[in-house]
């Protein structure tokens, strides 16, 4: 039986992930800004066959509240193995390109505040000598394209963080798991166009299942993006800088 955090909880692919880890018959904590949202999920989970079930409100780009929050949890469910960090925005390029002030909050909620938490659930895990940490970044971080460079150099800062993880702590039998979406279809992605290429949260969140039971290293899924970024990045800088992407 695991006991499982899950921060940025109510995100569409972490609630169906939340489903499966229940199924199984864990022990989970989300965490995340909206209470009433989180306790609302809780309460599906427990039905869904989860051992035990805790909310905690946790604003993550509060930095302070990392440690508290952490401890709380281990504290609640007497331990902590295994991790899965969901949370994250997507942000406007075109208003982050006119405002500093927003760069600088895209990149502080999806690269700082991740890197932050991931600092210290390392150190914990490190120290206990066990335990699997998967986070949720994007192929957006593989390429800095112009449609979405603030969103891609967050997302890509946190997936070499992960990667120094990783490295850092096999020795020990801690697992770090880089989680790398393509296009799915969410809430944050409402706006967005479908097609063949996007994916479900509940396909994401299988895929994420299972890399975390394994301790697998980079996951990209659906898994024809592993294949779809390996030709982006191949094309050559000076052909690349005048494509429309």
């Amino acid at each position: 039986m695991r006991k499982v955090l899950i921060v940025g909880a109510t995100s569409a692919i972490a609630e169906a992930t939340a489903r499966l880890f229940a199924a199984d018959g864990d022990r989970l904590c989300l965490a995340g800004r909206n209470v009433t949202r989180l306790k609302a999920i809780a309460e599906d989970l427990r039905v869904r066959g989860a051992a035990q079930v805790e909310t905690v409100a946790l604003d993550a780009n509060d930095f302070s509240q990392h440690e508290p929050v952490l401890s709380q949890v281990a504290q609640a469910m007497g331990g902590l193995d295994t991790v899965l960090i969901a949370h994250g925005t997507l942000p406007d390029q075109t208003a982050c390109q006119a405002s500093v002030e927003m760069t600088l909050e895209a990149i502080t909620t999806n690269a700082l505040s991740v890197i932050a938490l991931l600092t210290l659930i390392a150190n914990r895990f490190e120290q206990q000598g066990s335990g699997t940490i998967a986070v949720i970044s994007s192929v957006a971080g593989d390429r800095g394209r112009q449609s979405n460079y603030v969103y891609g150099t967050a997302k890509g800062a946190v997936s070499i963080f992960t990667q120094g993880l990783r490295n850092r702590l096999a020795r020990i039998g801690v697992k770090v798991v880089t989680i790398k979406p393509g296009f799915v279809d969410t809430p944050m992605t409402v706006a967005f166009k479908k097609g063949a290429l996007w994916a479900t949260p509940a396909a994401v969140a299988t895929r994420i299942h299972r890399a975390m039971a394994k301790g697998e290293d980079v996951v990209y899924t659906p898994w024809f993006w592993r294949w779809i970024m390996a030709i982006i990045k191949a094309v050559p800088e000076s052909i690349f800088k005048k494509a429309r992407l």
